[in-house]
């Protein structure tokens, strides 16, 4: 059962892939559809989620070892990145605050109770590093997944084409921005762009994550003491 389900979602994921191809659409990308077709195949067999996860066991391990592997293309680019190492970090700093303070923001003005705030800091790092986020401030990890899926769905959806309509052509700009913003979603979206795009993307994926591990639970201390 344990393969059954693995063996369904990469199929799944596969036909994603070929829909997205042939309809040449952002908006309908593989995850999305991929998506679609799972909840619908387990809301009509009407098999439980929490079945659906355990038996995603093998998958669900690949997430961790999934992040690391983009360690290749960063390593690919580091001569680039030595050069322009300055401009990075403050980019990277600034996102981190940004996608924290925005969570922050939002969960003050629609009044959402301190379990909520914890579970929405962390949106824009990967799943593996958000649920471990989320589970150390005392948040929802399960809610905290949902988060980061829209997140990074969002972002691999519209990311281009919002940066392409503000002007942004710069393909380190462009990477960036979608890995500290949409994470392993975005940065694959990246990767179809260019290697050098997707390579960026893997550094703020990387790095956001990593700053995102050491100030989330500052953040999410000052803001209850600020507001709660």
């Amino acid at each position: 059962m344990i393969y059954l389900f693995s063996i369904l979602t990469i199929f799944a994921f596969l036909a994603g892939q070929q829909v997205s191809k042939k309809l040449r659409s952002n908006v309908l990308n593989p995850f999305l559809i991929a998506l679609v077709i799972v909840v619908a195949l387990l809301y009509f067999v009407d098999i439980p989620y929490q079945s659906y996860y355990q038996g995603n066991f093998p998958l669900n391990n690949l997430l961790g070892i999934s992040v690391v592997a983009l360690a290749l293309p960063f390593y690919e680019q580091l001569p680039q990145i030595r050069k322009k190492w300055k401009p990075i970090v403050a980019v990277l700093l600034f996102s981190t605050f940004v996608t924290m303070f925005t969570g922050v923001f939002f969960a003050v003005i629609l009044g959402a109770h301190q379990d909520i705030l914890a579970t929405i800091i962390p949106k824009s790092v990967s799943t593996p590093i958000a649920i471990a986020i989320a589970g150390q401030i005392g948040g929802s990890s399960a809610i905290t997944a949902v988060g980061v899926m829209i997140a990074g769905l969002l972002g691999s959806v519209f990311g281009f084409s919002i940066l392409h309509w503000l002007g942004v052509r710069n393909v380190r700009a462009i990477g960036l921005t979608m890995g500290s913003v949409s994470h392993a979603l975005g940065t694959g979206r990246c990767m179809e762009y260019s290697v050098k795009t997707g390579s960026y993307s893997s550094i703020a994926l990387v790095a956001c994550g990593v700053l995102s591990s050491i100030f989330a639970p500052v953040m999410y201390k000052l803001a209850v003491m600020l507001f709660y």
